[in-house]
């Protein structure tokens, strides 16, 4: 049996880009963009890292996952069956989303194929529990189960190859992150001089226990150099400001780069202030992993 890897056919490693930005230059910084949205038109940046060790596990069986109204991580589950060929189940958060017509997002996971199983936001917060995943067991039998956002230990395992990609390349990686997965692996895959820097995109100073756990479950322990900066929320998952759109659409003209609102921007932002505030040494590359595009529907704020 072919792997999913060898029948998807990702572009890896990933480009590496370097970028002439006077904010950085002028502190002696590089600036370099992994671009990781180059991977896979239909899985994208780190949902083909994230998804394919996954896939691997599933062999074949139906998958069941989870997400929001705008998941892009049940966009690329949906296409990933519609492409190998297995059936995918989604549990989409939010019980009233049943009786409307399906936003883009939904009606993209559909067309691929996609079972949607909407629940109200009290039993998905809860979408852990056993009592919540032996329900959906037994709607749906025998399916290979994928937590919300696609970050489990296969997940940062899939991830530890982009920081392998970026040995010898940069003295700093750093990611915008939602579920932790991606730093988790990236971090691992690094060399010792190197560090990962993560950007979470939602409030709650919840994911340093989150990455720690996964690297725990993924490598049996603390794995690589990483940390945090929280400053960078804008308020939530998918809010923004006046200040970050105008910040993105600056980004855009400067350098050619369509810039994706609800992580990417966020994480640019945050790499350009704390270049403007010297945490980091002149002399130093830093790379911003680029891991979506923009051409997805724009997630109202929750």
């Amino acid at each position: 049996m072919n792997r999913p890897e060898t029948l998807l056919r990702p572009r890896v490693p990933s480009p590496l880009q370097e970028v002439r930005d006077d904010r950085f230059a002028r502190h002696g910084i590089t600036l370099l963009l992994k671009r990781d949205d180059l991977i896979h038109p239909d899985l994208p940046g780190n949902k083909f890292r994230k998804l394919v060790l996954n896939l691997e596990a599933a062999a074949g069986r139906a998958v069941l996952t989870f997400g929001g109204a705008y998941s892009n991580h049940l966009r690329a589950t949906a296409a990933a069956g519609r492409l190998l060929g297995f059936p995918t189940v989604g549990v989409v958060r939010g019980d009233e989303l049943a009786h409307r017509p399906l936003n883009p997002s939904l009606a993209r996971c559909a067309a691929d194929g996609m079972r949607l199983h909407f629940v109200d936001r009290t039993t998905y917060r809860a979408k852990g529990s056993s009592e919540v995943l032996e329900g959906l067991l037994s709607l749906f039998g025998d399916v290979e189960v994928i937590p919300e956002g696609g970050s489990n230990a296969l997940a940062a395992q899939g991830c530890a190859a982009l920081g392998r990609e970026l040995r010898g390349q940069t003295d700093v990686a750093a990611v915008a992150c939602g579920t932790g997965g991606t730093l988790a692996g990236l971090a691992a895959g690094l060399d010792d001089g190197q560090r990962a820097l993560g950007v979470p995109v939602l409030r709650g100073g919840f994911l340093g226990e989150t990455v720690a756990r996964l690297q725990e479950q993924a490598f049996g322990g603390p794995a690589g150099h990483w940390s945090l900066d929280e400053r960078f929320t804008f308020g939530g998952y998918a809010r923004t400001t006046p200040e970050l759109d105008a910040f993105a659409a600056d980004f855009e003209d400067r350098h050619g780069l369509p810039v994706e609102r609800v992580y990417v921007a966020k994480l640019l932002y945050a790499l350009t202030a704390l270049a403007q505030e010297g945490a980091f040494a002149p002399g130093s590359r830093v790379s911003a992993v680029i891991t979506g595009t923009p051409d997805a529907p724009a997630a109202p704020s929750p």
